[in-house]
């Protein structure tokens, strides 16, 4: 496949006719498959998605048939994946969302798709920092020290400002001892759990995986926090342009992500269902729901399975679950901003790297976006967890899910003007049903919005409505830019 550079983009993607000073290339070849997969696992943040999300798939959703549903969303994603992943090889560029839709329905629909990639990664990073702040601040109190939640969120933005302004090697070592250690423990408990032959009522695989344990109860719930836990996979495209081999690499990273993700929550779920018993396990995650602290549903399984030991290890973990993830969502938000103002939507300063070859003003940029979306709720003294954290969690998988219907309608498009580059499977039929399928669970996320936020609905409607509003924007502020500067065709190969 040869790839051309169009006579549009600017002279200053290229680092070798840059100056340092005024460079806006990143660091090329420096982060392999595992060191992407590291990332996508950190926004994933495996501890988080296990400990927050898993009373509420049992509790308030299909009960012991948890782990099924993510098996469900992960076929989903995997076929998702088939398009995305062609796509990849194909455009040559690290524009993530933006590329892929701007090569296929034009640079307008692309600004809306990357306007939407930003209020996503950016809303849901906002909102673990919420989740993050009152639980370091509970930690510290256990030890005499109280501080604000929002003086420790403040502190960390500096943190993770820091390394999104370090070259990417640094980052994607950091978030593997992060993110080794979380799964550690969690594939500790769960390979104890099996080997002794599950809990009360043996393993119990039918309980969790059967037709009907998944259908069971409110299906739709279980759905919607796994997507929500499966979060963040397709940023394999957007360190592209920094990647070893990228038409291998963020192929490679893709698949091996969604299917680590699918299988490992899956597992964890099923053993903590199979620890407490299919029958008393929907009782176990009501009691702890009501007690206020959902989180002593994972954490006593661990600390019966485990020991005393596992306790305060996991919500030490929980801490570096969600700095990992919040480090993981800064660098794509970073790279967001970058692609654009590469290509001219946003000043062209925005995309000037450091001399790190990191995209030091797109990491200022981010960590301002995040400042200003906590703010609020800190200044209206607003519960961190009950409101920032749903909210926008809530937010960001609505968003989610309507860039991964654009995108597959984009696959399409592309391929049928195309169909040279790609066979039926990958160019037809995978987006096709994926589409099908995303537009379902898409349904499935609006129906039982209030449930995932725990708000009324007018907080609902009123978090909904920033995902049309934002891509409206987007593409509105794509085609003034488009008028000023006709500056921007995608590499096609």
């Amino acid at each position: 496949m040869v790839t051309t550079r169009t006579a549009e983009e600017p002279p200053e993607t290229s680092a070798a006719t840059s100056s340092p000073a005024n460079s806006t290339a990143l660091r090329a070849g420096t982060i392999g498959v595992l060191g992407i997969i590291f990332f996508v696992l950190s926004m994933q943040a495996p501890m988080t998605g296990i400990v927050g999300a898993s009373p509420l798939s049992v509790g308030l959703g299909n009960g012991p048939g948890a782990p099924g549903a993510y098996l469900v969303v992960g076929l989903v994603i995997i076929l998702f994946a088939v398009g995305f992943v062609a796509m990849s090889r194909r455009i040559s560029a690290n524009g993530g969302f933006y590329a892929y839709v701007s090569a296929a329905l034009g640079r307008k629909m692309g600004g809306g798709a990357a306007w939407l990639a930003i209020l996503t990664y950016a809303s849901v990073q906002a909102g673990m920092y919420g989740l993050y702040g009152i639980s370091f601040s509970a930690l510290l109190a256990q030890i005499g020290l109280n501080l604000p939640w929002w003086l420790l969120v403040l502190l960390t933005m500096a943190l993770v400002h820091l390394l999104g302004t370090r070259n990417i090697e640094l980052g994607s070592r950091f978030l593997a001892i992060l993110v080794g250690f979380e799964m550690a423990l969690l594939l500790a408990f769960g390979l104890k759990t099996l080997l002794s032959g599950g809990g009360p009522e043996g393993l119990a695989p039918a309980a969790s995986f059967s037709p009907a344990a998944v259908t069971a109860g409110a299906p739709g719930v279980a759905i919607v926090f796994a997507i929500a836990s499966m979060f963040g996979f397709e940023s394999t495209a957007i360190y592209s342009g920094e990647a070893k081999d990228p038409k291998r690499t963020v192929a490679r990273a893709t698949y091996l992500s969604v299917i680590i993700i699918a299988v490992f929550f899956s597992f964890t779920t099923w053993m903590i269902v199979s620890f407490y018993g299919p029958t008393h396990v929907v009782d176990a995650a009501g009691a702890a729901l009501q007690s206020g602290d959902s989180g002593s549903f994972v954490f006593n399984a661990f600390v019966s399975s485990l020991g005393p030991w596992a306790a305060i290890t996991a919500q030490i973990l929980l801490l570096t679950s969600l700095l990992a993830g919040v480090i993981a969502l800064h660098n794509s938000v970073n790279r967001y901003l970058h692609s654009l103002a590469l290509h001219r939507t946003l000043p062209i300063a925005v995309a000037r790297t450091n001399k790190h070859q990191a995209p030091a003003i797109a990491a200022l940029a981010s960590t301002t976006l995040s400042i200003l979306l906590v703010a609020p709720f800190v200044i209206l003294n607003l519960d961190p967890v009950l409101t920032l954290f749903s909210w926008f969690s809530g937010l960001s998988v609505a968003s989610l899910l309507v860039l991964y219907v654009i995108t597959s309608v984009s696959v399409v498009v592309y391929f049928r003007r195309n169909r040279s580059q790609a066979g039926i499977w990958p160019g037809l039929i995978a987006p096709v049903l994926a589409t099908v399928l995303l537009l379902w669970l898409l349904y499935l996320v609006i129906d039982n919005f209030n449930q995932l936020i725990g708000g009324d609905l007018g907080t609902a409607a009123a978090l909904l409505a920033f995902v049309p509003v934002c891509f409206i924007l987007g593409t509105a502020l794509e085609a003034y830019q488009a008028r000023r500067s006709p500056r921007f065709t995608p590499n096609r190969g």
